[in-house]
């Protein structure tokens, strides 16, 4: 019976143990610089495959102020998938929800928060290395004006990330932030913007304009609602930018602090269009003829915005998203598109003529120094807008004759 006992430890002793070293390299550390030169700089270190997944690990813990939002979910899927610990502060059960459906990715943490209470706020971002800031709302509520969510909210956060020593601020503003604007939203941002920075002076403060995506509010507003994409006769010029692209170059800025860090970036859409054109590229891509709604004047249109959200509790369009609709963005006069000798796009210049300048009046950064190209509305189109085709057309095939440039890789700083 002894001998019986003794059989597993003599077998476990006869099996020679190779102990496996992981190897690291150079790219795997970073030094997470706090803004108080007081405290010691925080060691992150990499993890696992190079190419993420579940099995490895970032080595950063990052906290996402409206995660739930419509560039928040894309970003924490990129964060996720690294392996990187991802705090996101919640304000309701609503929201709750959703992160059920993103708590499978990665290391995610929900943490309830109140935008009004300091304490809530230091609690999320207390471990963290990096914070983003993507809180926003197009419309007003009656618990919170554009005021208080695009200063008081980033204003808090700010100061709560500067006193606890958070290495890294990211807050997300609109290429058209502007303290002249005739939008008070855009006011709000410019204003918020401003807030940040006299909080957190190393804060990296993102512009993108116009997102289209799966869900967004523009080509799938254009194809239910046309009527509010006739206002100003549909001759007012945007540059829209696809969402996947401004969540990518958020993801890029964690891990390029020599970049990003202290630095303004304006990431507007490659391709200049109208209401106009975007009406008849949604016409193209559902098969249906452009709509023949009239064209509202601007009081009518503010009159009746004005109406709907007193009598209707559920978002529809406020009057200053009516005023939006007039307002040409900023970056048509600042930034010019350069070609490739093949016609492509290779993303956006800046020009000497009317430059974009930060919030402390330093040069704006662009697509180029990311690394990155961003993509065609063309290209993606027919992705969001097929659900509107009618059913004998659902699977025509469409032919968008862009050439998409490959893609090189790069390591930023």
């Amino acid at each position: 019976m002894a001998s019986v006992r003794l059989q597993p430890v003599l077998r476990a002793k006869a099996i020679p143990r190779v102990s496996v070293l992981s190897k690291r390299s150079v790219h795997d550390l970073t030094i997470a610089t706090p803004p108080n030169a007081q405290t010691p700089p925080k060691p992150i270190i990499r993890y696992g495959p190079p190419t993420g997944g579940r099995s490895s690990d970032s080595g950063h813990t990052v906290t996402v102020f409206g995660s739930t939002g419509f560039l928040g979910r894309y970003l924490v899927q990129k964060l996720a998938r690294q392996g990187t610990q991802v705090v996101i502060p919640y304000r309701d059960e609503d929201e709750k929800r959703r992160l059920k459906i993103m708590g499978d990715l990665g290391q995610i943490v929900p943490l309830e928060w109140d935008a009004r209470n300091p304490d809530q706020t230091a609690e999320a971002v207390r471990h963290s290395d990096v914070v983003y800031n993507l809180v926003g709302r197009d419309y007003e509520t009656r618990n919170y004006s554009y005021e208080d969510v695009n200063v008081g909210v980033a204003k808090s956060i700010a100061d709560v990330c500067s006193s606890l020593d958070v290495p890294r601020l990211i807050h997300v503003s609109h290429l058209n932030a502007s303290p002249d604007s005739a939008s008070a939203f855009y006011r709000t941002k410019f204003a918020g913007e401003r807030a940040v920075r006299d909080a957190f002076p190393q804060a990296t403060i993102v512009r993108p304009s116009q997102l289209f995506g799966y869900e967004d509010w523009l080509l799938n507003g254009i194809a239910q609602w046309p009527i509010f994409f006739k206002l100003n006769e549909g001759k007012t010029k945007l540059l829209p930018v696809h969402v996947m692209d401004v969540a990518a170059a958020l993801d890029k800025m964690l891990n390029s602090p020599v970049t990003s860090v202290a630095s303004t970036f304006a990431l507007p859409g490659p391709v200049l269009h109208t209401y106009n054109s975007l009406h008849t590229l949604v016409s193209q891509f559902t098969m249906k003829p452009v709509s023949s709604a009239p064209t509202l004047p601007k009081p009518v249109a503010k009159l009746f915005a004005t109406a709907v959200n007193q009598g209707i509790w559920w978002p529809t369009i406020s009057p200053d998203e009516i005023e939006r609709k007039y307002i040409d963005d900023l970056g048509i006069d600042t930034f010019a598109p350069s070609t490739a000798a093949t016609g492509a796009p290779a993303g956006w210049s800046q020009t000497d003529k009317n430059a974009m300048v930060g919030i402390d009046g330093e040069p704006v950064k662009t697509w180029a120094d990311l690394d990155m190209v961003p993509d065609l509305i063309e290209e993606h189109a027919i992705k969001i807008l097929r659900r509107y085709r009618p059913a004998t057309a659902y699977d025509t095939p469409v032919e968008t004759q862009h050439i998409k440039p490959t893609k090189q890789y790069h390591v930023l700083p």
